[in-house]
């Protein structure tokens, strides 16, 4: 199991850095800052509480601090989903992004289910 949350964390950041990277190509109307404010907020809080949940000893805090990452990775996925239609032009980057929050979110799910 602690090679799949190396693995997993690596991924989390990496999805953070990667959102991180395309807010940076989008245009910068009023609109779009603030929807690429959230998807950095929520992906850098996926990423964060990934991998402070493994850092505490306790059982429950570190289901708690995966249940945070999860959300943060539902959130991350709405975030994309609303920056898409309004950037089509980046549609195959944030369309990849949205596969990979969604495998996040998977697996995040399935950690949470292995340890419940």
């Amino acid at each position: 199991m602690a090679a799949i949350n190396e693995n997993l964390e690596q991924r989390t950041l990496k999805f953070a850095t990667a959102c991180k990277i395309l807010t940076k190509q989008l245009n910068g109307s009023i609109s779009n800052v603030e929807d690429c404010r959230q998807l950095v907020r929520t992906s850098n809080a996926l990423a964060e509480n990934y991998c402070e949940a493994f850092v505490q000893g306790e059982k429950k805090e570190v289901l708690l601090r995966l249940k945070i990452a999860h959300k943060m990775a539902k959130e991350s996925d709405y975030w994309l989903r609303v920056l898409e239609p309004f950037n089509q032009d980046h549609a195959p980057e944030i369309e990849a992004l949205i596969i990979a929050s969604e495998e996040i979110k998977y697996n995040i799910s399935e950690v949470i289910n292995t340890l419940q």
